[in-house]
């Protein structure tokens, strides 16, 4: 099983409350209706918090700001995730969804990349 994800930073635009939003109620429900298109098989959103425990944990490390929050993507394999981008549908809905992130996603900001778990 490998995984997707994606630390994303809300657009420009948006307040973070307006990003979580928009995020839970409408691109989530949109991407879950097209979940088995895209063979994905576990979906799940989450929401960064207001915390002073963040500018700590920054602080004390020296770290960037938090993200406005992390997409997490379950697929079966490498080969089936690209198996299911590769077709015309997939294809489709790939561009409909990256269509609908630019609603609410600053992408030059956010990053993406695939993982292995290990559960320890």
């Amino acid at each position: 099983m490998i995984k997707f994800v994606m630390c994303i930073t809300r657009h420009p635009d948006m307040t973070r409350q307006q990003f979580q939003d928009y995020w839970r109620h409408q691109h989530g429900p949109f991407f879950m209706a097209n979940a088995a298109a895209m063979r994905a098989k576990k979906y799940v959103q989450s929401h960064t918090i207001d915390t002073p425990l963040n500018e700590g944990l920054q602080t004390s490390r020296g770290m960037m700001p938090e993200y406005d929050g992390v997409a997490e993507v379950w697929f079966d394999s490498e080969a089936d995730l690209i198996e299911a981008m590769s077709s015309p549908a997939g294809q489709k809905l790939s561009a409909a969804l990256l269509e609908d992130e630019s609603n609410f996603i600053d992408h030059a900001k956010s990053a993406a990349f695939i993982v292995q778990e290990y559960e320890l």
